[in-house]
Parts: C-alpha cells; sequence; structure tokens
C-alpha cells in the first residue's frame, strides 16, 4: 500500500499547547499516565491516542485509555511485568493494573521498505499488520482524523498530524486517505464511521459515506463474531437508536441485518415502533446503568421477519409451536451467517418469541404456568413493545400487567370466575381460546348406530 493511497497530503504537525486544550491529567487514568511516564523515562516516545483524547477534548469520560509508542512490543514487555503480548493480525501490548487494562501500540508504518516487522494484504484487505514506523506515520495508518490525535505527557500539549482538531471543533468525520482504499482494507471501517457519528454527534463528511452502497457488500466478508461484537457497540453503548437511523440512512442496515431491512420495507409501521421503543428503552437502561442483553436486543431486530414467516407457515395448516420453531430457526441461521449470535443468547430470543402466543391463553393453570417462567419477565416486556400491533395486543398487554399487580388468590379467583379484572373497572379480560374437540374415528369393523 503506497504512500499516497493513506492520505490526502503531507503530515503537517500542529502543536496545541496546554492553555488552548481542556485535557487535564486529572481525568485520566492513574494507570495509563504510569504508562506514558514509565515509556518516557526509558527513552521511548510514549503518548495517550485515539478515542480517549478525542472524548476527552469533547469534555467526555472514556473507559479506555490507549497508548502508542516507539518502543516494540518485546521492548514493552520487558519494561513491564504485568504486561501480555496479545494478537497475531495486530501485535499488541496489554499492562495490567487489576481490572484495568491499557493498551499499548508501537507506532505502525506506511511501507514494507522503511521499518521492521511484516505486512500481509490480500484482495486489498490487510489480514496481518505489524510494520513498525514513526509517529507520523502512525498518525496516517489511524481511520479517522479525530482518532489521530496525541496527548503529549512531556508537556501536555495535543500533537495533531492530519486536521483532527479541526473535526473535533466542526464535528464532522474525515477518513485518513482514499475512503474506497481504506474501506476495502477493512469493511468494518464504515460500520465504524455510523457508531462514531452516532456516538458523538457528529456528521460523516460526504467523501467518507459515499462508497457506502457500493463497498456494503464488503461486509459480508467481515468475520461474523467481528460484527456480533460490532453490533454490541452499535446497540449496547448508549446510542442505539440513533446508530439504527445512521443504518438505514447509509444504507448499511441490509448488509447487517437483511431479515430486518426486508421486514421493515413491507412498510410494517407497528414494527418500526416495536424497533425504536425497543432501542430507546435500551439506551434508557444503558445511561442509568442497568444491564441490557444482547438477546432482547436481537429479538427486538428479527422480531418482524420471524413473526410473518410462522403466520405464512400457519396459514399452510402447520402446528402453532411448529410454524413458530422453524420460524425462529430460519431467521436466526440466516442472520447468524452475518452476525455471529452465540447460541446462549439465540435460545432467549427463541423462548421469547415463542412465549408470545401463550399471552393469549389466560385459562388459570396456563395464567401462572406463564409468570412462572424464567423468561416471563423479558417475554412481557416484549409484548409491551408489541402494543402498536393492534389494540387487541395492547390491550393483552395492559390485563398482563394489571394481572401480575394481584395477589396470587384472588387472580385464581378472578380467573376461576372468568375474569381478571383489568387496569380499569370497565376493563375485560380477554377471553380465552375454545378448544375444539376432534370428534373420534369411527372404528373399523363397527357400523355407525342407527
Amino acid at each position: 500500500m503506497n504512500h499516497d493511497a493513506r492520505t490526502n497530503a503531507t503530515p503537517a504537525l500542529r502543536i496545541i499547547p496546554r492553555e488552548q486544550h481542556v485535557i487535564s491529567r486529572k481525568n485520566i487514568s492513574k494507570a495509563a499516565l504510569r504508562v506514558l511516564y514509565r515509556l518516557n523515562e526509558a527513552g521511548y516516545q510514549a503518548y495517550l491516542v485515539g478515542g480517549a483524547v478525542r472524548d476527552l477534548l469533547l469534555g467526555g469520560h472514556p473507559k479506555d485509555f490507549d497508548v502508542a509508542t516507539s518502543a516494540t512490543p518485546d521492548e514493552v514487555k520487558k519494561l513491564f511485568r504485568n504486561c501480555r503480548l496479545i494478537g497475531r493480525r495486530f501485535r499488541l501490548a496489554h499492562v495490567v493494573y487489576g481490572p484495568e487494562i491499557i493498551e499499548v501500540a508501537t507506532f505502525r508504518g506506511t511501507g514494507e521498505e522503511e521499518g521492521e516487522g511484516d505486512r500481509h494484504i490480500v484482495d486489498g484487505r490487510i489480514v496481518r499488520d505489524n510494520v513498525w514506523g514513526t509517529i507520523e506515520e502512525d498518525a496516517l495508518r489511524r481511520d479517522f482524523r479525530v482518532n489521530a490525535l496525541y496527548y503529549d505527557i512531556s508537556d501536555f500539549s495535543v500533537r495533531d498530524y492530519v486536521g483532527g482538531m479541526q473535526d473535533v471543533e466542526n464535528r464532522v468525520l474525515h477518513l485518513i486517505g482514499d475512503p474506497a482504499t481504506r474501506y476495502r482494507e477493512d469493511p468494518v471501517r464504515m460500520l465504524r464511521a455510523v457508531r462514531l457519528a452516532a456516538k458523538l454527534d457528529f456528521r460523516i463528511d460526504a467523501a467518507a459515506a459515499a462508497p457506502f452502497a457500493e463497498l456494503g457488500p464488503l461486509l459480508a466478508e467481515a468475520a461474523p463474531a467481528r460484527l456480533f461484537d460490532e453490533s454490541l457497540k452499535l446497540f449496547l453503548s448508549g446510542h442505539g437508536l440513533k446508530s439504527f437511523h445512521m443504518l438505514e440512512q447509509t444504507g448499511l442496515l441490509k448488509f447487517m441485518f437483511p431479515a430486518t431491512a426486508r421486514a421493515l420495507k413491507r412498510g410494517d409501521e407497528a414494527l418500526r415502533s416495536l424497533i425504536e421503543q425497543g432501542l430507546a428503552n435500551t439506551d434508557a437502561r444503558v445511561a442509568e446503568g442497568k444491564s441490557v442483553t444482547p438477546a432482547f436486543l436481537f429479538a427486538v431486530l428479527l422480531w418482524g421477519e420471524v413473526r410473518d414467516l410462522a403466520h405464512t407457515w400457519m396459514t399452510k395448516s402447520v402446528e402453532p409451536v411448529v410454524a413458530w420453531e422453524r420460524a425462529a430457526t430460519h431467521v436466526i441461521a440466516e442472520q447468524c451467517q452475518r452476525v455471529a449470535i452465540p447460541r446462549r443468547f439465540t435460545l432467549t430470543m427463541e423462548e421469547i418469541w415463542g412465549l408470545q402466543p401463550r399471552f393469549e391463553q389466560v385459562q388459570r393453570k396456563r395464567v401462572f404456568r406463564l409468570m412462572a417462567h424464567p423468561r416471563f419477565r423479558a417475554a412481557f416486556d416484549f409484548l409491551l413493545l408489541r402494543a402498536a400491533e393492534s389494540q387487541a395486543v395492547q390491550q393483552l398487554g395492559e390485563w398482563w400487567a394489571h394481572a401480575q399487580q394481584l395477589p396470587p388468590e384472588t387472580l385464581a379467583a378472578a380467573l376461576a370466575g372468568g375474569a381478571a379484572g383489568g387496569p380499569a373497572d370497565d376493563a375485560v379480560a380477554p377471553k380465552p381460546r375454545k378448544r375444539r374437540r376432534r370428534k373420534p374415528a369411527s372404528k373399523k369393523g363397527k357400523s355407525d348406530p342407527a
């Protein structure tokens, strides 16, 4: 990969002195400061870099602190007893301080003829990249200009080689180098653009977004396990709803979640309401520090296709339980070809979907059996999201919400009497489905009674 393919201009260093930026050491992890000072004292260049610098400049509170240095991974390991080397594609050093890990990366180079290490490229994609270089080369190797800012612990300045500071001020994402080339190197960069724009409330530069339509199919070549991790970052980091909207706007949704894109294309506004409300609820839980589960998220995203497929099979006289099982299996199998959802989550998804028809059955034994189910709460929350599907579903959700507030003996008595009451005095409980009994087949050899 030549130098010109990576950057549109020669790096021009701009140093922003301490009095002209807001970064303070008190907002930097003590572990990261120890790593920076130790490397500096040993004679190596070392800088805080990437998302931590970007977020600190924006007044945020980074969770992770990465360090870029002139020291090789082996040299870092010699300095820190609490260090382990990881990775084959990208060789990194992890310096461990209790629960905190400081990731230390050697400056990446732009060419094989200079520096040491090895790089392997297949069809434009980087499959191994351990070529060391200078800080100027390292800046060019990064993806977005806002991620190529370096905090210098020696004088507390910020070093900018590619215009990242201007992008922070203008709240825009520019890719470093030719966008098409950089996306071919690593297609997941397209998803990173969406995720960062949603997280930071930035806009994506037009030139950076232009190749999405043409190169979006390359996401199918990315490892499904990696796309699962990227999905969690997109949807479970507190800005899931905005990430979803940006995936739609940029046309990338159909390459990540084809079943979701197909279902929404059918114009189902109730499904859109369910997805948007589910993501908004997840964002709220993240903001409140509450737990969130990928299983519920993926159940929300894939519900439309599962529901429609199950109904299609039921119209073909397939038993409801079998229809739902087949639909869930089919949709999950297709999705896992793109995003490798672990089995522990797909099992929960299947249970959430499979319990939805059981909410319509309000006989006493069935009600208490369903309430005792381990996935009842998740399935009930899912039922409430479905309220926009119809008035009947909305009333069903209200009935079950009211039923959970009643003492067990009161609920049992109400069910025995034919109704469990409702959220209002005149609310009527949904009527149980009547089962049709099959007529017993006439026995062979016996005539019908006269």
